[in-house]
């Protein structure tokens, strides 16, 4: 069985494209202009086990904010797509991920429907050009299109990159249990038949 997806998006703001294997090696190629975004782009790829390509151009000349929300939303979509009926799959995914001084938790639930409780404070405001704002936008925008409701709380720290590189490393850790197949599940894991 091949989960993939692959989706474009074309807006007056960004052109993204994505492909995603929920069944890779965690192999990426990110380019989005965005260089902090793509250091951590490749490490949820790495971590989850998917591999990703990702591109975007987008209006960065106005700031990141389009770009980064616009690769959320298409690679929720992608990833919803790669996942089809969800049968088979686990479902949930935890990783509590350490980064040094910092510590933090993401919870997942791949349940159709998409929410995020995001509890990570951040002394900073900018990681080089990155508002770090944005790393919530994100997984807003991932969430709502892939079905997922995601709990992301700081544990501890005090450096803003440790924070949010644990961040999507403790989010890919856990998506990568989430949607790993059970040979014991043979259909969609919930009572009601679908998710």
């Amino acid at each position: 069985m091949f989960r993939s997806g692959r989706i474009e998006r074309k807006t007056k703001e960004t052109q993204v494209f994505v492909t995603i294997n929920l069944d890779g090696h965690g192999d990426s190629h990110i380019e989005t202009g965005v260089g902090f975004f793509d250091h951590m782009l490749s490490h949820l790829a790495k971590h989850s086990l998917c591999d990703l390509e990702i591109s975007c151009s987008g209006d960065l000349d106005v700031d990141p904010h389009h770009t980064v929300e616009d690769v959320g939303i298409v690679l929720g979509q992608a990833l919803s797509q790669a996942l089809g009926d969800k049968a088979g799959i686990r479902r949930y995914g935890s990783a509590v991920i350490p980064m040094d001084e910092a510590l933090v938790m993401t919870a997942i639930d791949i349940s159709g429907r998409g929410s995020l409780y995001y509890d990570v404070q951040l002394k900073k405001e900018r990681i080089g050009s990155f508002d770090c704002e944005l790393a919530e936008e994100f997984f807003k925008a991932i969430c709502a299109n892939a079905g997922i409701n995601a709990h992301i709380i700081k544990l501890a720290g005090s450096n803003a990159h440790h924070i949010v590189e644990a961040a999507f490393k403790s989010f890919a850790r856990a998506l990568r249990e989430a949607v790993a197949l059970d040979e014991r599940v043979c259909d969609v894991p919930s009572t009601k038949g679908v998710l």
